[in-house]
This record gives structure tokens, sequence and C-alpha cells, in this order.
């Protein structure tokens, strides 16, 4: 059993730190404030391949293993945490793109992506419908050869900025098996987008989107009809443990902060590291961050071996960002009232982490996963 990262994906590592040091971390407190999408971002990521890590070599990508990607996110994460959403966004829809679009899609589609000269959305929430999206109400509305968009998504993150949408919409009868994917170009002439004003993430975004008659054709199907809810639902498997890591991030850089200032910081004559009450907090959480760090990496490793991986991401899912939400707050409590100050990134790494709690599945569908898969169906809720 080898716990290390070999010789190419190490030098990637040290490759991304230093870029994301460069040219994200300077960014990222200013941008919050802007509370809006820096134009040049994308291209930024997409110049170190950060847009098209899933993608195909042939389609303009990377074609890089899932661990590589939860490499990626972890280290943008560090730096700049909302930059770290396009790492996750273009994976899941690369990665689902690849597995149920046809060549021809993929041709069309996936090189845009991954130049970073398009941004994509996923678009699944409905104001009714959040974690039961089986039952989402979005219709595709029979149209000619094709189908006309009609209804509201909501909590559409990078909602406002996106240029194309993985849709899902009914085009059946009830149920999951009555939902189809569509990916489609975010038409304002058929589209109203309404910004959120969120506590974190305000330099990515969320909005609803109210589709009113988006035309689709049949070659912007994904997959089968009927089939689009299990075949976005099988990606969310690898993008959980990738979001983890994207916390974890986060949650690392500022516990290496709060170290450094439990030597620097001195009371009553001795550092604050020298007390138990400083550093015995600051050592269970770097006991805790190494243990979900691992969670995460199995569920990418799995992933890339073709083995099941569902329990793992969900694990990762549902522990990483709570846990690198606390691990953050013990940071900033560590700080004192410096910590508590808007010159210090702790307060925005906070609020931001916080959104990913909700983000791409609550704490409860993950622990109703693991729980299903521990038990069996018939013996878990």
């Amino acid at each position: 059993m080898d716990f290390r990262f070999d010789e190419d994906e190490e030098s990637y590592r040290q490759e991304l730190r230093r870029f994301a040091a460069r040219v994200l971390a300077p960014h990222y407190q200013a941008d919050d404030r802007a509370a809006k999408l820096r134009p040049t971002l994308a291209a930024e990521m997409a110049s170190m391949g950060l847009t098209g890590l899933r993608v195909p070599e042939q389609h303009g990508g990377q074609q890089a293993s899932a661990v590589v990607a939860g490499l990626a996110a972890e280290e943008v994460g560090r730096a700049d945490f909302n930059a770290g959403y396009l790492i996750i966004n273009t994976a899941l829809i690369s990665d689902i793109l690849v597995r149920n679009a046809t060549e021809a899609q993929q041709q069309r589609w996936l090189p845009p992506i991954a130049a970073g000269e398009v941004i994509p959305s996923l678009c699944v929430t409905e104001p009714g419908h959040g974690t039961d999206a089986a039952r989402l109400e979005v219709r595709a509305e029979p149209d000619g050869d094709g189908w006309r968009l009609v209804g509201e998504k909501t909590s559409i993150t990078l909602g406002m900025d996106a240029h194309t949408g993985l849709v899902l919409a009914r085009t059946g009868g009830s149920g999951a098996r009555g939902v189809s994917a569509f990916y489609v170009d975010l038409d304002d002439r058929f589209i109203a987008r309404s910004a959120f004003d969120d506590l974190g993430s305000r330099a990515i975004g969320r909005a609803s989107l109210h589709f009113d008659g988006l035309p689709v054709s049949r070659d912007q199907l994904v997959g089968a009809e009927g089939g689009g809810f299990v075949s976005v639902m099988q990606g969310f498997d690898y993008s959980r443990a990738i979001i983890g890591l994207a916390c974890l991030g986060a949650a690392q850089v500022s516990l290496e902060e709060a170290l450094q200032w439990a030597r620097d910081r001195e009371a009553f004559g001795r550092p604050i590291g020298t007390f138990q009450g400083v550093s015995f907090p600051l050592a269970a959480y770097a006991t805790y961050l190494r243990g979900a760090r691992h969670v995460c990496y199995e569920a990418l490793w799995r992933k890339d071996r073709g083995l099941e991986h569902s329990t793992e991401a969900a694990m990762a899912k549902f522990w990483a960002p709570k846990l690198s939400t606390e691990v953050i707050h013990q940071c900033l409590l560590t700080f004192g009232h410096l910590g508590y100050s808007a010159e210090s990134p702790l307060g925005q790494r906070l609020r931001d982490v916080i959104g990913l709690e909700i983000g791409d599945g609550t704490a409860q569908v993950s622990k109703l996963v693991i729980a299903r898969n521990l038990l069996g169906r018939a013996f878990a809720p």
C-alpha cells in the first residue's frame, strides 16, 4: 500500500500550488467584495488545464484521473476556494457527457469547456425539489422534432454567468424514469436569471433560471430519453469526493496559518502554542483532517479502478465540508480578534465552505446512502 502521489502527480501538485498562490490567492477576498465572477478566471484556470481535467485528450482536455482532479481541487481550494467551483462543475459535467453523450456531441461540446471558453452549469434543483430531484417539474414540452423547456430551476451555481446548462427536465410520466437530460445554450431570449444574495461564495454566485420555452433539438438530448436522472446522479458519486477535497484544502491552509500563529503569538511570556487549550484542539483537528482526506482519495482511487465507490463518496461529502467548517472556526478562534477582522481570510473561508454542507447533497442524503450500502436497502431508511 502506497499513500504517496507518484512523481508526475507530485510535480503537478507543486506546480498547481505555485500557480494558485501567484494567480488565484491575491483575488480571493477582492472577488468576494465585488460579489461577481472575475472575467479572466475561467481563462486562467484553463491555462493550467483545470477546466479540462476530465475531458479526453482528443477533445482538448487532460484526460486526468479522478485522483488528479481531486488533487487539483484541493490545491485550488487552499488559495481560492471559490475558483474550485470551476473544477467541480467542469469535471462533473464533462464526466457525465463522456459517459452518456455521443461522439459527435462530445466533439461539439467538450472542447469549449476544456478551453475555458464556455462555463457550464448543472441545472437540477427546483423551488420545490432539491433532495427529491426525481420529482422535478420543469417540463420538456414536445415541439416538432424537439422540445421546449418550461419552468424554473433554482440555486444554480454560476447561474448568472454560465453559458450552457446540463438540464434535467420531465419528458415522460412521474418519477425518475420520466426525466431526461439536455445540454443546452442558456439563451437569454428564453431564460430570465435572478441572482441570490448569499452568505458565502459570492464571487461564484447562485441564481434561479426561469425557462420560458427554450427550444431544444433532439441532438441536445444526452443519452436515452428518460435516462437523464440516473446518468446525472451517477456523476455525483465521484464529484462529492472532489468537493470534499476543495473544502479540506481551505481547512488545511487555515490550520497551517493557525499553527504558525501559535508559534508567533505570545501570552503570559511564552508562545500560545505551549498552552494545551490552544495546541490540543489544533492537534485533534489535524488528525481529523488526515482521516477525511484519506476517505476522499480512496473514493477517487476506487473510481479510477472501476470499483464501487458510492459509500466512500457519501462519507467524503457529509464529513469533509462539516469538518472543514469546524476546523476553520477553531482557527479563527485561535487568532482571536485578528481572526474576526474582515482583513483575515478565515471568516470568508468559513462562510464559503458552509455552502457545501448544503450544495450537491445534504449530510442526511449522504448518511442515507451510507446506511443503505451498509445495511442493505430492506434494512435501512
